[in-house]
This record gives structure tokens, sequence and C-alpha cells, in this order.
């Protein structure tokens, strides 16, 4: 029996692992990607992730072809907020892009409605309110049925629930964050937050793109084939860290001595933290998906917790001073910056 869970204070309930659908139509043909989803159904996964920006729409393409006929098993997450073309305006989370994006998610996914639409990143100089506002008209005309936040910082968090309050709508019902054994920021704000304001957890990325599934080796180029070797972006400028690769070497010889594989180990360490509802696997061959499948078979015990910990500080990166580019730090606002990096900056 699939251990469906609520997905935060509202009524729905999902599997452990959301099927994540990045690759498809990119890496991932539509053949592979329906047989993949098929696999997902007859499992019992009920949660399936995509966004506009996946390959340029191709991923919500394939998604609503694979679905059509069971569209009501699904509970389909998309997002929106990142650049979908030249246009000033054609991204963020201004009413107009919002209302402009919700319709194309639409028709691309074949449906007469979204069950969940993230807000895909913070716009750190839009108001919220505009924000809230607009996706409170659209669950009204049921095109919408919930919306969450994606890669928010617990103030936003707490923000834009406020707002939800004030407007008078229900308030996010998911929080998406990267969360993995060796990128563990997560832990100091953004869960506690979604947890406080009853925001369910579906967290991104706990195979760390791939790393901990201990593939890469210290001190030698990667697979071609892999991610890291065909130089994809955001496994260049966020996990291909030394330390997470030779973490990862580490925690394989632990779960193989465990009976199990490093990817199951590193998913089923994401899935024990009663925090998090669901977790986003995200496959590129029929293979990944079947490998992951068995992490939910994996039953963690304080050996494992206390090795992690030891690896890993709660709270921390695998890097100390690690900070994802994509997602700044906000909290220094220099007042005055005189001078250049290479003549010396004096500050005031």
């Amino acid at each position: 029996m699939m251990d469906y869970r609520y997905l935060g204070k509202s009524g729905v309930k999902v599997s452990p692992i959301t099927l994540g659908t990045m690759m498809f139509g990119g890496p991932t043909d539509e053949a592979t990607s329906r047989r993949i989803i098929d696999k997902a159904r007859d499992r019992g996964i009920n949660h399936i992730d995509t966004a506009d920006v996946y390959n340029k729409g191709r991923s919500e393409e394939i998604v609503g072809r694979a679905i059509a006929a069971e569209r009501d098993w699904w509970f389909v997450a998309t997002k929106l907020a990142n650049p979908m073309g030249d246009g000033v305006n054609q991204g963020g989370l201004s009413r107009k892009w919002i209302n402009q994006a919700v319709d194309s998610s639409l028709r691309r996914l074949g449906t007469d409605h979204i069950d969940l639409m993230y807000l895909h990143r913070a716009v750190f100089d839009s108001p919220l309110e505009e924000t809230v506002r607009a996706l409170a008209d659209l669950i009204r005309q049921g095109k919408l049925r919930y919306f969450g936040v994606s890669n928010f910082r617990g103030w936003r968090i707490a923000d834009i629930s406020r707002i939800a309050d004030l407007v008078g709508i229900d308030r996010p019902v998911a929080s998406q964050p990267l969360y993995n054994i060796v990128n563990r920021t997560a832990e100091s704000e953004q869960l506690p937050a979604a947890g406080h304001f009853g925001l369910g957890v579906v967290s991104y990325s706990p195979l760390a793109r791939g790393v901990l599934t201990a593939k890469y080796a210290p001190d030698a180029a990667p697979d071609p084939e892999s991610r890291a070797g065909r130089s994809d972006k955001r496994i260049l400028e966020t996990e291909w860290r030394p330390e997470s690769i030779r973490i990862a070497r580490e925690l394989a010889a632990h779960a193989e001595a465990r009976g199990t594989t490093a990817a199951n180990f590193a998913l089923a360490w994401v899935l024990n933290n009663k925090l998090v509802a669901s977790a986003i696997a995200g496959p590129r061959t029929e293979a990944h998906w079947d490998g992951y499948q068995a992490a939910l078979d994996y039953r963690f015990t304080a050996e494992d917790e206390a090795l992690v910990d030891r690896l890993v500080a709660p709270g921390h990166t695998s890097t100390h001073g690690f900070t994802d580019p994509a997602h700044p730090i906000e909290g220094r606002v220099p007042r005055n910056a005189i001078g250049d990096v290479t003549g010396g900056v004096t500050a005031g």
C-alpha cells in the first residue's frame, strides 16, 4: 500500500515520491517519458511535477498527452515565473504574465485546470500582493485548484501566507525547496516555516542532480553521457563540488553494506524527515526510475542518521560558504561602495 500523505493543510493526498519531468522533451524522448509515467501510475504514484520552462514547454505537452486518459488520477503541478521569451514581461510574477502563463500551461497540458501552480522562484523587487491577487482570481475562475512556492526563503513563506489571509484565499499548500544530504540549508528556515504556516514540503533534487548516486569519482573527468559530462549549467554551478563527490562515495559504501544503493539511501533520507510530504525524483531513463522506487522500502536507522550528520552538519552544505548563485543571499546591501575590485573598495 502506498503511504499517501496530506499536502500541508489541504485535503489532498500525494505519494511520497513525485515524478519529476524536467528531462521530458529534452534528453528523455516522448516514448520513454510515457513508459516512465505508466510505470509510475502502476506503482501508485499520483503526483507529477513539470514547469513551463522545462524544455520550452515540451515537458508540459508530453505530460498532458500521457495522462489525458486518466487525468483525474493525477495531481498535476507546474510552475511559472522564469523567462519564456525575450520580452521584459514574458516572465516574472505580474498579473499580466501570470494570466498568460496559466493559459499557456493549460493549453500545453490539454486540461481545463491545474491542480497546483508553483511560483518557480522569488522575484525580489516584484510586489507579492499583486501576485497573490492574480492567483486568487484564477482559483475563483477554476483554472487553478491550489498554489505553492518554490525556492522561497522562510520570511517570504510567512509573507505570502499573510497576504493570502488578507486577500481571503487559502494559503499556499506547498513549498518546493532544494533539499538533499549535501545541501541541508532548507532545514534552517524553509522547512520550519513551511511546517508552521501549513505548507507541505515537496523537495527537489534529492540526489543532488545525480552526485549522490556516487557515479562520479573524485579528481576524474565525468562520463560524457552524465549530466556533468554534458556541461549542464545547474549541476556545474551547484552540486559539482569535490566535497559532495567524496561524501557520495562514503555514503555509497555505507548503503551497500546496508543492502541498498547510494541513490535509494539519499532519497530515503529526504523522506525520513517528518517535515517532508514528498520528494521529486526526476529520471532521465527508465532504469533511473526503476531504481528510485525501491527507496520507499528502505527503513532508516539511528546509525544512518548519525552518519549523515557527521558528514554534513544540519542546516549546512558539504562545502563551507557555498551559496547557490541562482538564489543569492539578500541580507547585505552596502550603503556605499567606492572604487572598484582591482583598485580596492572603500565602504562607509
